[in-house]
């Protein structure tokens, strides 16, 4: 099933400027091998070398934070959103 991946701004030149994506799978880790199939340049960006979620990437399932629930093998359904938001940090002193 075709799954809609909203992209945030920092990783949008790598999707060719979209904000949205479709990517096929069942699990939010198929949608990951799938989306970085499709644009290879994000697969560094989204999991580590040990296949594991990036440490500084938060992925939404809808509303949910997919750390807290089965993680990249969280199942997803036809309908659902995943959401793609890397961590920012900063600020002045």
């Amino acid at each position: 099933m075709a799954i809609e991946i909203r992209i945030p701004t920092v990783l949008r030149a790598a999707v060719g400027g979209q904000t949205v994506v479709k990517a096929e799978g069942e699990t939010v880790g198929e949608l990951i091998e799938s989306l970085a199939t499709e644009y290879p340049a994000l697969a560094g960006q989204l999991v580590g070398a040990d296949g594991g979620m990036h440490r500084f990437v938060n992925i939404y399932l809808n509303d949910d934070d997919v750390r807290y629930l089965s993680k990249l093998d969280t199942k997803v359904a036809d309908g659902d959103v995943l959401s793609i938001l890397p961590a920012v940090a900063g600020g002045s002193r």
